[in-house]
């Protein structure tokens, strides 16, 4: 059957046609006001994701990934949270200048988000029935029969074993791969156009792992859903991303298509992360870890963020900060989605 292709872009059942734009944030610089000074979190983020697309964001702790997905949201604290700067647009529009009740329309059924940490984002005292209903009663104004039933296929589509039955059943009743599927039954409920998963395989083994990316992997190529996949965890995405944006200190250091990123890195604070990934091959050697720590965002250093723990550092690092620049390969072509925010890029890439 063809599909019928709407003037905007998307199929006449309201899901967005694979390879539109959905996602767009441009120059985001998010700050939080503190008593020791102001905490610069996010400093001219840009990034994009399509109908159909996963990107991977990449970074240590602190670096910023977390705090753009909030603003994404909409869930930032503010204050002390401030949004200084940029635009988040989402299918053209610019949620920043929007009023909280059109955000909130938009939450949940055009964009949803896997929290990390699903016991504590459970309630304890309801069932996860009651739970999963609730997005069906409050947005979609079914009877609590109805939404019962629709919570039933939701686990089964997530591959809980005897739904029917486990639907009463409450969060501590389930193992932790199954409360994340729990939870990703939760952001799917309402089929958005684009989820942000925000570390949503941490605390568990790996086995449990691989079967939560791939349960995504599958759901988002049944609903051409786009995916942002939030991460410390290079090991995580290598299967499952499109392309990555690895960020440090709130910037985004380094873009690139996945396998191209993980074959040749062109900044040193990527190249880091790879080498500090256990690897079978390399039994019995010391694992690499990146020197020092990353920096207090009160007093982010000059120039290069990275510079204090970057082992190609020089002088221009330590003056100037360098700009997101397009990277080319030995014979000069470029490389679709490829950059690097370093001032030796080509010697990283190349070296």
């Amino acid at each position: 059957m063809t599909t019928t292709i709407e003037k905007t872009g998307a199929p006449a059942d309201g899901r967005p046609v694979p390879g539109t734009p959905l996602l767009d944030v441009r120059d985001l610089h998010v700050e939080f006001h503190t008593r020791d000074g102001v905490a610069k979190a996010v400093n001219g983020v840009n990034y994009s994701v399509a109908a159909g697309e996963t990107l991977a964001v990449l970074g240590e702790s602190g670096s910023g990934k977390s705090v753009t997905a909030q603003t994404i949201m909409g869930i930032l604290d503010m204050p002390p949270g401030r949004i200084s700067q940029g635009e988040i647009l989402f299918r053209g529009e610019d949620m920043l200048k929007m009023s909280n009740e059109q955000r909130r329309k938009i939450r949940g059924r055009k964009i949803a988000m896997i929290f990390q940490d699903a016991l504590s984002s459970l309630n304890p005292v309801l069932t996860v029935g009651y739970q999963l209903g609730e997005m069906f009663r409050v947005h979609q104004g079914m009877s609590k029969k109805d939404a019962k039933a629709r919570s039933i296929e939701l686990m089964d589509r997530v591959r809980i074993p005897a739904a029917a039955q486990r639907v009463n059943d409450y969060p501590h009743q389930f193992s932790g791969g199954m409360r994340q599927r729990i939870m990703i039954a939760m952001a799917l409920a309402l089929e958005p156009d684009l989820i942000i998963a925000d570390e949503p395989t941490t605390a568990l083994d790996v086995t449990v792992q691989a079967q939560v990316m791939d349960l995504l992997a599958e759901l988002q190529r049944e609903f051409h859903m786009g995916l942002i996949l939030i991460t410390h965890d290079l090991g995580v995405v290598a299967d499952v991303a499109d392309k990555i944006a690895v960020m440090y200190a709130g910037r985004i250091v380094e873009t690139a298509p996945v396998h191209e990123l993980y074959r040749n890195p062109a900044h040193p604070y990527t190249r880091g992360l790879l080498q500090s990934i256990p690897r079978l091959d390399q039994k019995g050697q010391e694992l690499y870890a990146i020197k020092g720590l990353p920096p207090n965002l009160l007093r982010i250093p000059s120039g290069c963020a990275f510079n204090p723990r970057c082992p190609m550092a020089q002088d221009i690092c330590r003056s100037e900060v360098p700009v997101l620049s397009r990277v080319t390969a030995e014979d000069g072509t470029e490389s679709a989605g490829r950059g690097s925010a370093c001032h030796f890029w080509k010697e990283t890439l190349h070296g």
